[in-house]
């Protein structure tokens, strides 16, 4: 006799190893593979899509902390991943003092 979860969990694990990684672990590591590159942790993910080669994403990081918090120099770093979650690479696209606001 066959449980419906271990049939439920079968399904799940082949959906994952056609599909590639679940987003919540993409994002897991992407962020472990930055900070040990560089020694930077993401505070957000404004952006995450798949591509044609994997996936892109856009993270924010503090690049310099100062007091008070909202003079601390921010980056926009954008992610390469592979469909498996390996970074292929990452540049930063933009820097900001954290109290700013996007020119409209």
């Amino acid at each position: 006799m066959t449980d419906s979860t271990d049939s439920h969990d079968e399904t799940r694990d082949k959906k994952k190893a056609t599909d590639g990684m679940t987003p919540v672990a993409l994002l897991r590591s992407a962020r472990d593979q930055l900070v040990e590159l560089t020694g930077l942790v993401p505070e957000a993910v404004p952006r995450m899509e798949r591509t044609e080669d994997g996936w892109a994403l856009d993270v924010e990081v503090v690049e310099l902390a100062r007091v008070p918090e909202t003079m601390s120099l921010m980056a926009l770093y954008e992610l390469t991943l592979d469909p498996d979650g390996v970074l292929t690479g990452y540049r930063r696209i933009r820097r900001y003092e954290r109290g700013r606001s996007d020119r409209g």
